[in-house]
């Protein structure tokens, strides 16, 4: 499938504090006001909103894009849409591009809903019989159709919306880029952009979604990219990532400076995986049978070793807990498995806690480290209330027997 969306070291960096693009006006008032400071100039820190960033879109796919508020995604699609320039690195973007950046991007104020609508068709490189076979959709989906002919500057933000949104989805561009504009508007609005972006994403149109509203991100896209401090932390499938991603918030990311552990004399607990070590040994893809290894390096013999395990939420409660006791280790490194014929998990981020003691004397215990993501189909109920912790396969029919 043809890559319609490049880029490769994305970075750009900003002055804080500095007015963008402050125009000459501004300029004047600086100067009127304090001429020495505006000759002189001002120290600004400088700082980077994106770094080192590399993504690829194909033909036809919906990428969504998810990350917390300053995390780098508007400046992304501002780059991505030829808006603001990288400073250092290319994206290359084949085909015509629509974005829908924040309420009315692209509209004249001055200009008529009817006007604006035909020129957005035009940048578009669209002729002006393509606009009209489509205006009467477009007027009809936005609901302003006594409002068309009136000056933009005059709608409400809700109007400047809904003609936005209804025009960059019926002028046909060949790649969308929208950012946050599903959450704009009253809820039966919502319900039909929903719709309309799904139906645009079933006529193969490439799609690139910025959202909080992780459900809309679910059920619209495919795959996501979570960016996070600038960069991409992780890409994938969306149930993988957003997953992590909610997980992630849910924690605070308390695990990611994790403190060191002390030294263990007589035993400690070095690595931990799925089945075997080779690939992704830390995702759980799989509700078959499944087999998890705790490798432990022994130092001493351990004659009277008592072990336990526990699994546990990214909210910190305990899925599953065992233990066993005795437990003779010789000295060299150990695996500890345990074979599970099912585990099933709902889609998210998991800890494991491993401990090993001897005649109730702790040698080591263990916040394993990667956690284990769980990227299994979701068998869950659509709403995330009345999704559980676990996520079994289940089949349904209508028995019509009387």
């Amino acid at each position: 499938m043809t890559s319609v969306i490049q880029a490769k070291g994305l970075g750009k960096r900003y002055r804080r504090g500095v007015r963008v693009d402050a125009g000459l006006r501004h300029v004047l008032n600086d100067f009127v006001r304090s001429p020495l400071r505006s000759l002189r100039g001002a120290k600004h820190e400088m700082f980077w909103a994106l770094r080192d960033v590399g993504l690829e879109v194909k033909a036809g796919e919906v990428l969504g894009l998810i990350g917390r508020n300053g995390a780098g995604k508007t400046t992304l699609l501002k780059i991505l849409s030829r808006i603001t320039r990288p400073t250092e690195g290319w994206a290359e973007i084949r085909g015509r591009v629509r974005s829908l950046l924040e309420v009315g991007t692209g509209f004249h104020p001055e200009l008529t809903g009817r006007e604006n609508a035909f020129l957005s068709g035009a940048i578009l490189g669209m002729s002006k019989a393509e606009i009209t076979r489509k205006f009467d959709e477009i007027v009809a989906f936005a609901e302003i159709e006594k409002f068309i002919d009136t000056p933009v500057k005059h709608y409400s933000s809700g109007m400047y919306m809904r003609l936005a949104f209804s025009v960059a989805a019926h002028l046909e561009p060949e790649i969308l880029l929208v950012d946050e504009v599903l959450a704009v508007g009253d809820i039966n609005f919502q319900k039909k952009c929903l719709g309309k972006m799904g139906q645009v994403a079933s006529e193969g149109r490439t799609v690139v979604l910025v959202s909080h509203q992780m459900n809309q991100i679910r059920r619209l896209c495919p795959r996501v990219a979570w960016v996070d401090g600038g960069t991409i932390r992780l890409a994938g499938p969306s149930h993988e990532v957003v997953s992590a991603y909610e997980a992630a918030m849910a924690r605070g990311d308390r695990n990611r400076n994790q403190p060191e552990r002390g030294p263990a004399t007589k035993a400690q607990f070095v690595r931990w995986e799925i089945g075997a070590p080779e690939g992704e040994c830390h995702v759980l893809k799989t509700l078959d049978a499944v087999t998890l290894r705790f490798t432990v390096n022994i130092r001493q013999p351990i004659s009277a070793g008592h072990y336990g395990i526990a699994l546990r939420n990214h909210e910190q409660q305990v899925v599953w807990a065992w233990e066993t006791q005795p437990l003779t280790l010789d000295v060299g490194e150990r695996q500890l498995c345990h074979r599970f014929p099912v585990l099933p998990l709902r889609p998210g981020l998991y800890s494991w806690l491993v401990a090993l003691y001897e005649r109730g004397d702790p040698i080591d215990t263990w916040d394993c480290v990667p956690e284990m993501m769980v990227a299994t189909e979701n068998f869950q109920h659509p709403r995330d209330q009345w999704a559980g912790i676990l996520n079994i396969p289940v089949s349904f029919e209508v028995d019509g027997r009387g």
